[in-house]
C-alpha cells in the first residue's frame, strides 16, 4: 500500500503516471473483490457442512459428534412408559416346574417340639428360573456286527447318517458357533473362548471356520430360490454402502422386502457392479432407493426415499431460513397419514385428493425456485456444470422426479421411505464396528449368504438357532411364494 507521500509524488509527476496508478490501484480492487468473494463461499460451504448431521442430511447417526441431532419424530402426547390397556409381560410361576425341592420343618421355633411326623397344613411356593451348568455332552454310536448262522453273512448295523468319522462335533454345536458368530457378531477368538468358559471345552478357530463354511455351502439352494422370488415380487428396496474386504474399498449391495434379503459385494459401486451381480438387470417391478443416479439405467419403474427428503428439507430449513422446505416436509407427511387414515378404513385416495396433493406439491416447488434463482453466469466459462445450492440441486431432483417421490401416494404397495433396505444394512455396518475388515473374499462370500439367510428367517418369525440348524442338517428354510 502507497504512502501519502508517495501518492503525493507520483501526482505532482504528472496525470500519464497518476491515471497508471489509479489503473493499477482498480485491478487490485478487482481482484481482491474476486477473492473476497470466493473466500466468503468457501467459508459459507465449510460451514454448511459442519452443521450436517443425521436429521438434516443423508449422514449416518454413526457419524454425529458432540451434539445430539434434532429427532424428526413429532411428540404425541402421551407419558412415557407403559401405555393403559397394554399387555405386561412379567415373570410366570410354571404349572410343571422341572425340580422341586421341598423344605422342611424339623422342630418346633417355639418350644422345640419334633414335627417329622406332622404333616403342613399349608405350603408356600416360590420359584426361580436359571440355566444348569454347561458341559459338553459326548454319545458314542455303537455299531453291532452279528454273523448270521444260516449263511455266515457278516451284518453290521448302520451308523446314523450324520455320523461319518470316528470322532466329530454335532450339528448343535456347529450351529451354535455360527449363531456366535454370524447371527451375534462376536469375532472368531472370542466364540472360541466363550464355548471354553461355558462349556469347558476348547475349540480352534479353523472348526469354526468350517462350521460357517458348511452353513454357506447347504444355503446354495435358498439363496437361489429368494433371488428366483425377488425378481417375481413387484416391489422391493435397494441400497448399498462401503465394506472392506482384504483391506480394500469394496460395497455392498442389498435387495430386500418385508419377507426377503439378499446381499452381495462387488468392487465397484456403479452399474458395472449391477451388472456382475446380474439381479437387478433382470428385474422389471419397482424399486425404493435413495436416488442413487445408477439405478436410473435399470429397466425398471422406481420410488423415491422420503424419509431422506425429509432429512435434506430440514437441513435447508436450517441453513438457509426459508419456509418452502418446512412446507413441503408438512405436506409429504400430510400425504402419509392421510394414506394410513384411508387404508385402516380400507379405501384409497380418491382421484380429487390426487390432483389437490399433486397441485400443492407443484406450488410449493414453484416458491423453492423463486427464492433459489440459478447461479449468476461466471466471467470466467469453466468447463462442466454450473455449481449450484443444495436447495436449488433439491428442487431439481423434487421437480424431475415428481412421479417417483410421490410413488407412495398413487400405489399403496410403494413405501414411504426406503427404511426396509437400511434396516438390513445396518448390522453389516455394526459387523465392521466389531471385527473391522473381512480378511478374505471368502470371509465376506459366507458373510453374505448366511447373514442375508438369517434376515429372512427373522423377517418370518422363525428361531434363528433351529433355522441354523436345520440348514446344517439338510432342511434349510425356504421360502415359498
Amino acid at each position: 500500500m502507497l504512502k501519502y507521500e508517495q501518492f503525493l509524488s507520483i501526482y505532482n509527476s504528472g496525470p500519464e503516471a497518476t491515471y497508471k496508478l489509479l489503473a493499477s490501484t482498480m485491478e487490485t480492487n478487482i481482484k481482491l473483490s474476486a477473492q473476497l468473494t470466493q473466500l466468503e463461499e468457501r467459508v459459507k460451504e465449510l460451514e454448511d457442512r459442519l452443521n450436517k448431521n443425521s436429521s438434516n442430511s443423508s449422514k449416518p447417526p454413526s457419524s454425529d459428534e458432540f451434539i445430539k441431532p434434532k429427532s424428526q419424530r413429532k411428540k404425541s402426547g402421551k407419558k412415557p412408559g407403559g401405555q393403559k390397556g397394554r399387555k405386561g409381560k412379567t415373570l410366570k410361576m410354571s404349572a410343571n416346574p422341572d425340580h422341586v425341592v421341598t423344605h422342611q420343618v424339623t422342630s418346633c421355633e417355639c418350644c422345640g417340639y419334633r414335627l417329622e411326623e406332622v404333616q403342613p397344613n399349608r405350603i408356600e411356593k416360590r420359584q426361580e428360573y436359571d440355566i444348569p451348568p454347561q458341559k459338553m455332552l459326548v454319545t458314542e454310536h455303537q455299531s453291532e456286527r452279528k454273523q448270521c448262522p444260516s449263511c455266515s453273512y457278516q451284518n453290521s448295523a448302520s451308523f446314523p447318517s450324520g455320523i461319518k468319522l470316528p470322532v466329530q462335533y454335532g450339528p448343535f454345536l456347529k450351529s451354535m458357533l455360527v449363531y456366535l458368530n454370524q447371527y451375534q457378531l462376536i469375532p472368531y477368538k472370542r466364540t472360541v473362548e466363550l464355548i471354553e468358559d461355558i462349556y469347558g471345552h476348547k475349540l480352534s478357530e479353523g472348526m469354526l471356520f468350517n462350521s460357517i463354511h458348511s452353513t454357506y455351502e447347504a444355503l446354495q439352494p435358498v439363496e437361489e430360490k429368494t433371488i428366483e422370488m425377488l425378481l417375481n415380487t413387484p416391489v422391493n428396496h435397494v441400497d448399498e454402502t462401503g465394506l472392506r474386504v482384504e483391506g480394500k474399498r469394496q460395497w455392498l449391495h442389498v435387495l430386500c422386502n418385508d419377507k426377503l434379503t439378499h446381499y452381495d459385494y462387488h468392487g465397484k459401486r456403479g452399474m458395472k457392479a449391477l451388472e456382475d451381480i446380474g439381479i437387478l438387470t433382470r428385474y422389471t417391478g419397482t424399486i425404493i432407493h435413495d436416488y442413487w443416479k445408477p439405478y436410473f439405467k435399470l429397466a425398471c419403474r422406481h420410488g423415491l426415499c422420503n424419509a431422506h427428503h425429509l432429512r435434506e428439507l430440514t437441513g435447508i430449513t436450517e441453513l438457509t431460513g426459508q419456509a418452502w422446505p418446512e412446507q413441503l416436509s408438512g405436506l409429504l407427511l400430510e400425504i402419509k397419514k392421510t394414506l394410513l387414515e384411508h387404508q385402516r378404513k380400507g379405501i384409497r385416495l380418491s382421484k380429487d385428493e390426487l390432483a389437490a396433493f399433486s397441485k400443492r406439491y407443484d406450488l410449493i416447488i414453484e416458491k423453492g425456485y423463486l427464492e433459489n434463482p440459478p447461479p449468476k453466469e461466471s466471467p470466467q466459462k469453466k468447463r462442466g456444470r454450473k455449481k449450484q445450492s443444495k436447495a436449488r440441486n433439491l428442487l431439481n431432483r423434487l421437480s424431475e422426479h415428481k412421479g417417483e417421490a410421490l410413488a407412495f401416494m398413487y400405489d399403496d404397495r410403494i413405501c414411504f421411505d426406503n427404511n426396509q433396505a437400511e434396516r438390513d444394512i445396518r448390522m453389516v455396518k455394526v459387523k465392521q464396528k466389531i471385527s473391522g475388515v473381512f480378511r478374505s473374499e471368502q470371509g465376506a462370500k459366507m458373510f453374505c449368504r448366511i447373514r442375508g439367510y438369517i434376515s429372512m428367517v427373522k423377517k418370518n418369525s422363525l428361531p434363528v438357532l433351529d433355522a441354523i440348524n436345520g440348514a446344517l442338517q439338510g432342511y434349510p428354510y425356504i421360502p415359498q411364494a
